[in-house]
């Protein structure tokens, strides 16, 4: 049996876009860009202080506005409507964390005239030579979300260091149907947990600066009852002579695994 021929893309010509030669562009916008023209989802990304727009054509499909053709890479005259619904909204990934709305009513161009779609947006920000240089916004048609026999989605604090993985656990805990919220270090989760409640911390073992265990002492410290993930290529070697329950997947894991462990979570969560 032939394998499949792989399909390569024509690359735009981003020269003539008010990004310029892509030899230019940091490293982050290089994969943001990569990602979103490959995905099958609707992506759009917002870059720099001009913020110049970049979406696939899932995105101009979606919108359905006749002027837009991927990738864009332009400053739009007017704020997209993933962007202007609400101008609190954004204010989390401008400060460097994940963030997700569900069930959002945008106004889209359909046969010519404007009607309501209901959205869920996912807001992720994607760093820059100094601090946050451009969010990315993946929309999705709003649909039930598959959660436990509670019906209650778990709400977990992702920490994981390497841009990539993070992004990609985020997406499939809320294709799972849980609310995330996500940072790159312990030092960045400490005050967030502060803030707001979690049902589980999920996070990274080795983690630049504090480790994900010391991370969770402090955090067992400040909500007795959160919930403990780790995921380690070394399995639970460093995590199973704990003096505090957990649970651990090693890497890399599988979207089953996940779901097993998370389900058991929840049932955790539900008794209390």
């Amino acid at each position: 049996m032939n394998s499949p021929a792989a399909v390569t893309p024509p690359a735009p010509d981003w020269s003539a876009t008010a990004l310029g030669d892509r030899a230019t562009w940091p490293a982050s916008l290089q994969l943001t860009v990569d990602i979103l023209l490959n995905s099958p989802q609707a992506m759009l990304l917002v870059w720099g202080a001009e913020q110049i727009m970049v979406y696939n054509e899932a995105y101009a499909n979606l919108a359905g506005l006749p002027s837009l053709r991927a990738p864009g890479g332009h400053v739009p005259a007017m704020q997209p409507a993933a962007w202007s619904w609400n101008s609190a909204a954004l204010a989390p990934a401008r400060e460097g964390r994940s963030v997700s709305y569900r069930g959002v009513d945008l106004p889209l161009w359909r046969d010519g005239r404007i009607e309501q779609q209901r959205l869920d947006l996912y807001y992720t920000p994607v760093p820059g030579d100094n601090g946050v240089a451009g969010i990315l916004c993946t929309l999705a048609i709003a649909r039930p979300a598959p959660v436990a026999d509670s019906g209650q989605p778990l709400r977990l604090l992702v920490v994981e260091d390497n841009t990539d993985a993070r992004y990609l656990v985020c997406e499939t805990l809320r294709a799972l149907g849980h609310k995330v919220e996500s940072v790159a270090s312990g030092e960045e989760a400490l005050p967030l947990l502060q803030q707001q409640r979690f049902d589980v911390l999920f996070t990274d073992v080795s983690l630049p600066g504090m480790s994900g265990v010391d991370l969770a002492r402090q955090a067992l410290r400040q909500a007795p009852r959160l919930a403990l993930l780790f995921a380690s290529g070394y399995g639970d070697e460093l995590t199973r002579h704990l003096e505090f329950p957990s649970q651990s997947l090693q890497k890399p894991y599988d979207i089953e695994q996940l779901q097993s462990v998370l389900e058991r979570i929840a049932a955790e969560v539900r008794a209390g």
